[in-house]
């Protein structure tokens, strides 16, 4: 387990991760990310939030299926994807996939467990928290 001291520099990480994720897509230049209407920013903001359908298989599948979207890396791959092929649409996405991982980690939603949902790398989450 991760002692408090690491869990308060992974949080404040999320919330770098958070608010540069957020200011670099606001801010880029339009040939390198998609305009797109604030509700839509809403959707794929939080659409990283569907991979919790993966609990349906139980708690290990849910687990790499939450995590695997989750990761840091998966959103920066997109957006770095989206760059290097010249399509925005993907930077866009990367961009805000990315700063959804650094918000959940920020408010100290980690990287699940295998041992459910609650479990996770910062510690426990929600009413089994004590």
């Amino acid at each position: 387990m991760a002692t408090d001291n690491a869990v308060i520099w992974q949080k404040i990480e999320g919330a770098l991760v958070l608010i540069a994720a957020l200011a670099t897509w606001y801010w880029a230049p339009e040939t390198s990310v998609a305009p797109m209407h604030w509700a839509i920013v809403i959707l794929v903001f939080f659409a990283p939030d569907l991979s919790f359908l993966a609990y349906l298989a139980g708690p290990r599948i849910g687990a790499m299926g939450y995590n695997a979207v989750h990761l840091y890396g998966f959103g920066a791959a997109i957006a770095a994807g989206g760059l290097i092929l010249c399509c925005p649409l993907a930077t866009s996405i990367g961009l805000l996939w990315f700063g959804h991982a650094g918000m959940d980690r920020a408010f100290g939603y980690g990287l699940k467990l295998p041992e459910g949902f609650a479990h996770t790398h910062l510690g426990m989450i929600g009413k089994s928290k004590g």
